[in-house]
């Protein structure tokens, strides 16, 4: 089913007349004129779906859209908060991709997704800045057995300063994405460019590896919570494959520092998880550690700083003194859970001594744009 996305207005949904013609969303696939993102942030679309008895676009709730007389559906939704959305379009109940937009694996599946402007958000634009490079990097994990893929930001002077050697940053996703979430929704490169351009961060190396592993045989843990779909998130062996694996591939393969001192690791929501219990697990390889929307508390239930990972929070300035930072981040908007259990591990950590920083991301939610601020955030600090 081809869908054409064009200006117009849902008739009957009380919405205003957007003032403006719009213009075209950056995540539009080529030669697409729509969706079309207005001066106020409303969005308009259209898909041509002639046979159809009820169209919808979903973008964090269904809006209903209106038929012309020539089977053209239209809505006009209200103004949406920055950042990046994924969506869909429902026909007939059937869940499709919008062809007029480009996919983004996310939430488990290949779904649309749209990009609304952040009004001032510079640092995650393209600037005139030197750039570096994301490189599409296959290594073999004698742990799965298997060949897999990462993803490898090099900064900008890599292939030119060949005597130089780079710390190196371990960047996850989140649980329903995998290692291209980063590079596309992620705008990693953009970010790092200009932070690297502009003196605030260092030179870096970023691996962004798929955050899923099972060993030949190993069957799908059982997640915690009743009556959830059995998915690969919960299983430690990619614990094994970071170690193991990656990061003495990553050794090989580029010019990396390859001390505790000049290795970080940090992630999204599960990627927070993670990396925390990673990390913790093996602070001989880590001494910069950080969760964005993710953490030791991610999954809920009290936290006892004295008991977890083992006890090696136990001792507050023996940490403190072998960690060089504790970074954790958080939406103000976030699903209310969320956002508790990552603010109850902040104040556990801050009641037991553990030195760290806390970051709220004012007014956003579990979403990209709360990520890339994080991130934004967090990779001046390392390896100064």
């Amino acid at each position: 089913m081809r869908a054409v996305l064009l200006v117009t207005l849902a008739a009957g949904l009380g919405l205003a007349q957007p003032a403006d013609p719009g213009k075209p969303a950056t995540t539009n696939v080529m030669g697409a004129e729509y969706p079309k993102i207005h001066a106020d942030l409303s969005v308009t679309f259209r898909t041509k779906a002639p046979d159809a008895k009820k169209v919808q676009v979903d973008l964090g709730k269904p809006w209903d859209m209106e038929r012309d007389g020539e089977g053209v559906w239209s809505v006009t939704i209200p103004p949406q908060v920055p950042g990046f959305h994924y969506y869909y379009l429902s026909i007939d109940g059937v869940r499709v991709s919008d062809p007029a937009s480009r996919n983004f694996y996310g939430v488990s599946r290949e779904s649309s997704g749209i990009e609304i402007p952040e009004a001032g958000a510079d640092y995650s634009e393209i600037k005139d800045v030197p750039h570096g490079q994301v490189r599409n990097y296959r290594y073999y994990s004698k742990t799965v057995a298997g060949w897999r893929r990462a993803f490898v930001y090099t900064p900008p002077d890599y292939d030119t300063n060949l005597k130089a050697r780079y710390p190196v940053l371990y960047l996850q996703h989140g649980g329903g994405e995998d290692e291209t979430g980063w590079p596309n929704q992620g705008r990693v490169d953009i970010i790092l460019d200009n932070l690297i351009a502009e003196k605030k961060a260092v030179p870096m190396i970023v691996v962004m590896d798929k955050g899923y592993a099972l060993k030949p045989g190993e069957e799908i843990p059982q997640p915690p919570a009743a009556g959830q779909p059995r998915r690969p998130f919960f299983s430690r062996t990619f614990e094994e494959v970071v170690i193991d694996d990656l990061i003495p591939a990553v050794d090989g393969g580029f010019r990396t520092l390859t001390d505790r001192d000049h290795r970080a690791m940090t992630g999204l929501s599960m990627g927070g998880m993670q990396t925390f219990q990673i990390t913790m697990a093996h602070l001989d390889k880590f001494a910069w550690i950080g969760g964005f929307s993710g953490s030791g508390g991610i999954m809920g239930g009290p936290f006892d700083a004295k008991t977890a990972y083992d006890g090696v929070l136990a001792d507050a300035a023996a940490f403190n003194k072998r960690v060089k930072l504790v970074w954790i981040g958080i939406g103000t908007k976030e699903p209310e859970r969320m956002y508790a259990s990552v603010h109850s591990f902040h104040e556990a950590l801050t009641q037991a001594g553990i030195r760290h920083v806390y970051y709220e991301s004012p007014g956003t939610s579990h979403e990209w744009l709360t990520w890339r601020r994080d991130l934004n955030e967090f990779a001046p600090l390392l390896f100064r």
